[in-house]
C-alpha cells in the first residue's frame, strides 16, 4: 500500500501489532511510515504495540513520543521450573512433562515444541500413552487449515486437548480451552548466509520477551499454570529479546522495496537497525545478477516487474523469464512449491513433488494454485501445458549459484558457489550429472540436499552462457617445464577440459610467475655478480640511502610481477629464465644516477 501510495490517502494511522517480534516487514514498514510521516503527513498516527515491547527503546527512537499502557485482562499463571538432563532428548523430556501436567492439572495443554520434526516425535512417544479422554492435536505452519482447525478450536465437553506447537501458536493463534502451557525453551528460526547465499533454519533458545509470551497463553481465559523446561536461574541468561529479522534475513526483497521506494542507502531511512554491510552488499549483487538494478543503482523495467510481485526477487525472476520462455504454469507451481515447503510431500526430487501437487484436491493445495494463477496473470504470462523437463532450468534461473555437478563418488556434488553438498545414494537424483539445488542443510562444507531437481549441460549453456568462461589452466611440474588444458567453467564448475600443446602465452607467463612467487626470488639463476651488485645496493639501503631501490629476496619476491614479468615474455619453463634475462631486468631497475651512487659509495672492488 505504502509503495503504491505514498502519502497513504484516506489512512489517518498506521499500527504495528506484535512490533516486539521485529520482523523484516514490521521494521521496513514502520521506516516507510516514518518517512511519509516527515515528508508529507505531519498528521500521520504511527503506534507499534506488544504486550512485551521495550517502550524505553522505542519511545526514544520515536522522538520521545507518550507510551500508553493497558493492563487488559488476564488471569494468574502459576510457574514451575522442570529442569532437564542435558543427555534427555527434548521429545522424552517433553513427552514426560506432559504425562506431568496431566496427573497434576486440569484442562488442556499447550506444548511447545521448537519444529515439526520434534513435534512428530513427541506425538510418536505419547500416542498409546494418553487417557482415553485426551486428544493429541499438533500445529505447525504448515498443516493444512482443517487440521490446524482440530488444534484451535474448543473440545466437547469431557474431553482434553494436547497441543503440540510450534512459535505459531505464541502470539499468532488464540488456542480455547488451554490453561497449561509446557514451554521447552526452543525455537527454530531462519539464519541467512550471505556468503553462501542460503538460509538454514537453527534451534536456539528464545527470548525472555518470547517465553513469557508462551507463559501468558495459560492465563487468557482462567488462571493457569506454566511448566518451564529449565532451571530458574537460567531464566536471566536469555536474551532480552528476539534478534531483529533485519539482522538475520535476506536482504534482497528489502533492498528491492528500497529501490522502488528511491534509494538504496538504509541511512536515508529510520532503522532501528541498520542491515549489515555484507548481508546488504549481497543483496545488492543478487538484484544486479538478476538485472533488477543498473550499473547506476536505479530500479530497471525488469525490477520493477519483480517488485509487483509478492514473492522473494529470486523466485519473481523465475516466473517472468519463464514466461519469456512459454514455461509460466511450470514456474509459477514450482515458485508455490518453493514458498510452501510443506506442499508436494517430502521427497527431494521436486518433479515428484510438482506431481503431487498438481494432483493434490486438498483446500491448501487448491488455494496455492490459485495464488499461483494470480503470479502468472500478475506477469502478463499465458497459461501453458506443465513439463517437469523444465524444472530444472527454471530452479537455476532463481538460483544459479546452486548449480550442482558430481564430483566422483555417488551422492557427492560441488555447487556453482564452490560448496559440497551430498544426496543419499538411494535417490535416483544422486546419479545425475548435473543438479539444482533449492534446499540444503547444514552449515559444515558437505551440506545435505533436501530439493533439488536435474538440469541439463545444454539448459546451463543454454540460459547462462554469459556466466560461462573458456580459460586456459597451466600447471607447473617438478621439472619447471610447463603443462596445459584448456577449460570451460560454470563459476566454480568445471564443465570440460582437454589438454593443449600451445596454450595462450600470456597465461603460461602468469603461471611462471606465480610459480616464482611461491618459490621465492632467492631460486633464480643468480651470477656472483648479480649477487653482489644486489648486496652492495642493500648496505646503501642500511645505511641511511634511501633513493636506491631495494633488491633483496623478499622484496624481490614481493614484486616479482612488476621487475620480471616484462622480460620473460616468450618464456615456457622456469629453466628459460636465465641470468642474461635477470641482467636486463636489474639494469632497468637501476638508473645511470644509481650506479653511479654505488660506485662512489659501495665500490665493487679497491
Amino acid at each position: 500500500m505504502i509503495l503504491d501510495d505514498p502519502e497513504l490517502s484516506g489512512v489517518s494511522a498506521v499500527l504495528f501489532d506484535e512490533f516486539h517480534e521485529r520482523s523484516l516487514e514490521g521494521d521496513l514498514g514502520l521506516a516507510l511510515a516514518l518517512d511519509v510521516q516527515s515528508a508529507f503527513r505531519g498528521d500521520l498516527r504511527i503506534m507499534p504495540m506488544s504486550a512485551t515491547i521495550d517502550t524505553k527503546t522505542i519511545s526514544s527512537f520515536l522522538g520521545d513520543c507518550p507510551v500508553i499502557k493497558s493492563s487488559g485482562r488476564s488471569f494468574p499463571v502459576q510457574t514451575e521450573y522442570l529442569g532437564r538432563r542435558p543427555s534427555e532428548t527434548i521429545e522424552r523430556s517433553m513427552a514426560s512433562a506432559i504425562q506431568k501436567a496431566l496427573h497434576e492439572e486440569q484442562g488442556s495443554i499447550l506444548a511447545f515444541l521448537p519444529g515439526q520434526s520434534e513435534i512428530k516425535r513427541t506425538a510418536s512417544l505419547l500416542q498409546d500413552k494418553l487417557p482415553a479422554n485426551c486428544l493429541l492435536a499438533p500445529l505447525y505452519g504448515s498443516m493444512d487449515g482443517k487440521t490446524q482447525d482440530i488444534a484451535i478450536k474448543p473440545v466437547q465437553d469431557g474431553l482434553r486437548k494436547i497441543v503440540l506447537a510450534t512459535s505459531i501458536a505464541q502470539t499468532s493463534l488464540t488456542i480455547e480451552g488451554v490453561r497449561v502451557v509446557i514451554d521447552s525453551g526452543l525455537a527454530r528460526v531462519p539464519k541467512y548466509e550471505p556468503q553462501t547465499g542460503l538460509t538454514r533454519l537453527e534451534t536456539v533458545r528464545v527470548s525472555q520477551a518470547s517465553a513469557n509470551q508462551r507463559r501468558g497463553r495459560a492465563g487468557r481465559t482462567q488462571p493457569g499454570v506454566c511448566y518451564r523446561m529449565w532451571d530458574e536461574m537460567q531464566t536471566s541468561a536469555l536474551p532480552a529479546n528476539e534478534a531483529p529479522g533485519i539482522l538475520e534475513a535476506d536482504l534482497s526483497s528489502l533492498a528491492l522495496d528500497l529501490a522502488s521506494w528511491g534509494t538504496l542507502d538504509p541511512a536515508q531511512l529510520s532503522f532501528l537497525d541498520m542491515p549489515p554491510p555484507g548481508a546488504w552488499a549481497e543483496a545488492l549483487s543478487l538484484l544486479r545478477s538478476l538485472h533488477a538494478l543498473d550499473n547506476t543503482g536505479r530500479l530497471t523495467q525488469s525490477g520493477k516487474r519483480l517488485s509487483r510481485l509478492p514473492l522473494p526477487p529470486r523466485l519473481a525472476h523465475m516466473i517472468i523469464k519463464g514466461s519469456q520462455y512459454d514455461a509460466g504454469t511450470t514456474a509459477v507451481r514450482l515458485a508455490a512449491l518453493l514458498a510452501d515447503p510443506g506442499l508436494g510431500g517430502k521427497d527431494p526430487d521436486l518433479r515428484l513433488r510438482l506431481k503431487v501437487f498438481q494432483a493434490d484436491t486438498s483446500k491448501r493445495s487448491k488455494d496455492s494454485a490459485s495464488m499461483a494463477q494470480a503470479w502468472l496473470k500478475l506477469t502478463g504470462g499465458k497459461p501453458s501445458p506443465s513439463n517437469p523437463e523444465d524444472i530444472g532450468w527454471l530452479l537455476a534461473l532463481a538460483y544459479p549459484e546452486r548449480i550442482a555437478q558430481a564430483r566422483g563418488r555417488l551422492g557427492q556434488f560441488r555447487l556453482a558457489n564452490g560448496r559440497g553438498a551430498e544426496l543419499p545414494d538411494e535417490y535416483p537424483l544422486a546419479r545425475e550429472p548435473f543438479l539444482v539445488v533449492a534446499d540444503i542443510q547444514g552449515r559444515a562444507a558437505n551440506g545435505r540436499i533436501r530439493l533439488c531437481a536435474p538440469i541439463e549441460r545444454q539448459h546451463i549453456e543454454a540460459h547462462f552462457s554469459n556466466d560461462i568462461v573458456d580459460e586456459d589452466e597451466i600447471q607447473i611440474v617438478k621439472d619447471g617445464t610447463v603443462k596445459a588444458r584448456r577449460v570451460r567453467r560454470y563459476k566454480r564448475l568445471e564443465l570440460e577440459s582437454e589438454q593443449i600443446s600451445k596454450p595462450n602465452q600470456l597465461a603460461v607467463e602468469n603461471a611462471l610467475i606465480t610459480e616464482l612467487s611461491r618459490q621465492g626470488a632467492a631460486r633464480l639463476p643468480w651470477t656472483g655478480k648479480q649477487l653482489r651488485l644486489r648486496a652492495r645496493a642493500s648496505y646503501l639501503i642500511a645505511n641511511g640511502h634511501k633513493n636506491i631501490p631495494d633488491l633483496s629476496d623478499k622484496t624481490l619476491t614481493a614484486t616479482l610481477p612488476d621487475w620480471l614479468g616484462p622480460y620473460i615474455a616468450g618464456c615456457t619453463a622456469l629453466s628459460a629464465i636465465d641470468s642474461h634475462k635477470l641482467d636486463k631486468a636489474l639494469s632497468a631497475l637501476l638508473t645511470y644516477e644509481m650506479n653511479a651512487l654505488l660506485d662512489r659509495l659501495a665500490p665493487s672492488h679497491f
